[in-house]
């Protein structure tokens, strides 16, 4: 966990009284809604269908159980009693009143938490890998430059007003758990032939209506020069981006138009003509920053635990170990994934109980520590082996410890139409039936890895692009009508997905999926093959004849 200053608490407590201000004089009509709308988006407030709608950062992923505890406060005293976590490690409140979302602010500020530039055109929460620190094999820690990326961005102004949000990614590890080509500026750390620390900067990278894969610009940056080298491409962005054309004003649109290469070149203009000395970190501003994350103290415990083979015999505790448990670097721990992903249920949601329960879980068996992943489920990330059996038992309890995760009911989907005022479609509802339809433990792992991920609309929150299988709602003719594509995936070899054919009825959605994934247990090369590479094998026309054949 990192240790938060009075810097950052001062920072807070006036960004809190400034906003109640502003709250109070939108409420007096001091303020019209078109003259607040700028001030409540950079505050993470938005005006959804029914109501405000309020997102909280959760920088890189990462809570302590007494913020969690916070969280769960705001969702009973000032929502509806639950929260949804969302693609990009934040958290969202459905059903918030203006007038008490200072006191909401102020409420979480206590505990170093809150919601600035979660939107508007700036630059957005640093996301990082949820398993940061804790996954064997990773170069180092990812949070320690997310932490650096989030002191340096944070109302940075001459990035306040950018063409349009932007967004940061950063992995330390081979597999890429935080998705960093499908956001403006992916970052992958790692080391050079001499052994220095530093970053693949990609860039260009986003979904919605004109989805693209950041591109590589330079393969290696010294950790050094990571913000004086991300200042050169916020420069180029500000200055060539669009500001004449909301569907085009995306740094990935100007990427595309300029060519990876011309933009490159660009870039390393601007950054040769800078003067880098103020933003030239010293290996004494790393580690001032690395000395602020405080990390377990772990015991020396053995790799195969008396309690762990007791509980061996227990085929229900055994499938979700099977999958819910992951290797971590340290010998005698694990890392524990928590679904928020039942059966019938909206994806994400947690309810204050479960909030406040996994929070006092954490302590038990994590140190305190909670993380969030953009899969929108949690982790605990420091649980000894032996605890692992009374953990479960905890888990259960409270519903979070459905063995669904990588499954075919581990879906991604945001709120759709049921909330969302740019949705034309609804998400939520096709992925609760979804979950009905894959409910079956044995039948989800006889399919295998496969994800789903669900967008009520273009603007692609549910990652629908990225998907194993794809799903879009549109609007045609008053209709809710749903595009399916397959073949995408969000991990270290991006791939967008291919559409399989016409739109489907929403009625229809769910039967077009058994239909895919019928198709993918009858054309696959054994067990082994995983859905992703049976579609990458055979292309899209088989599949597309099985859902076809009788519409």
């Amino acid at each position: 966990m990192y240790a938060y200053d009075d810097i950052d608490r001062t920072l807070l407590s006036e960004r809190v009284s400034e906003f109640r201000d502003q709250v109070k004089r939108r409420l007096s009509g001091e303020l019209t809604e078109d003259e607040f709308k700028m001030l409540r988006l950079q505050n993470g407030v938005y005006l959804q269908l029914h109501a405000y709608m309020f997102r909280v950062a959760i920088p890189y992923g990462t809570l302590s159980s007494k913020q969690l505890r916070r969280l769960a406060h705001v969702a009973r005293t000032y929502d509806r009693g639950y929260g949804h976590f969302t693609t990009r490690q934040n958290i969202q409140f459905n059903w918030i009143k203006l007038a008490e979302l200072p006191d909401a602010l102020a409420d979480l500020a206590e505990v170093g938490i809150h919601s600035m530039q979660t939107s508007g055109n700036n630059t957005r929460n640093v996301t990082s890998d949820q398993w940061a620190g804790v996954a064997p094999g990773e170069v180092e820690d990812p949070r320690i430059w997310s932490e650096i990326l989030r002191q340096y961005t944070t109302l940075h102004p001459e990035f306040s007003f950018l063409p349009r949000k932007f967004k940061f990614a950063i992995t330390a590890s081979k597999h890429d758990r935080a998705a960093i080509k499908i956001h403006d500026v992916g970052l992958r750390l790692h080391r050079n032939d001499k052994g220095e620390t530093g970053f693949e900067v990609m860039v260009g990278g986003g979904l919605g209506r004109t989805p693209f894969l950041a591109k590589t610009i330079r393969h290696f940056v010294h950790g050094h020069d990571l913000l004086s080298y991300v200042e050169a491409i916020l420069r180029v962005y500000n200055r060539y981006g669009r500001r004449d054309n909301i569907y085009k004003a995306r740094i990935k649109i100007l990427v595309h138009e300029l060519g990876a290469d011309k933009f490159a070149q660009e870039v390393e203009e601007e950054w040769r003509q800078m003067d880098k000395r103020v933003l030239t970190l010293t290996d004494a501003d790393i580690e001032n920053v690395r000395s602020r994350f405080s990390y377990p103290v772990y015991e020396n415990l053995p790799h195969m635990p008396d309690e762990l083979k007791a509980a061996a015999h227990d085929t229900r505790f055994e499938a979700w170990r099977k999958n819910s448990v992951a290797p971590h670097k340290v010998p005698g721990y694990a890392i524990v994934t928590l679904s928020l992903k039942p059966v019938g249920m909206p994806p994400g949601d947690a309810t204050a109980e479960q909030m406040d329960a996994i929070a006092d879980l954490a302590d038990r068996y994590s140190f305190g520590e909670i993380r969030v992943g953009h899969e929108q489920n949690l982790a605990l990330p420091h649980v000894a082996k032996r605890d692992l059996p009374a953990l479960w038992r905890a888990l259960d309890k409270i519903g979070v410890a459905t063995p669904n995760v990588n499954l075919v009911s581990d879906i991604i989907a945001c709120p759709g139409l049921d909330y969302c005022s740019l949705a034309n479609a609804r998400s939520i509802p096709i992925a609760q039936e979804l979950t009905r339809r894959f409910a079956n433990h044995e039948t989800a792992s006889l399919i295998g890895r496969l994800h789903i991920n669900i967008s009520g609309c273009i603007n692609a929150c549910g990652h629908h692009h990225v998907g194993h299988i794809g799903i879009l709602g549109v609007e045609k003719n008053g209709q809710e009508v749903y595009q399916i594509t397959i073949g995408g995936r969000a991990d270290e070899n991006a791939e967008l997905g291919n559409l399989i054919g016409p739109a489907v009825p929403y009625g229809e959605v769910a039967d077009v999926v058994e239909d895919i994934v019928e198709a993918y247990l009858a054309l696959r090369e054994g067990p082994d093959e995983l859905f992703i590479d049976a579609v990458k094998r055979l292309g899209v026309e088989p599949f597309r004849e099985r859902v076809y054949a009788t519409r």
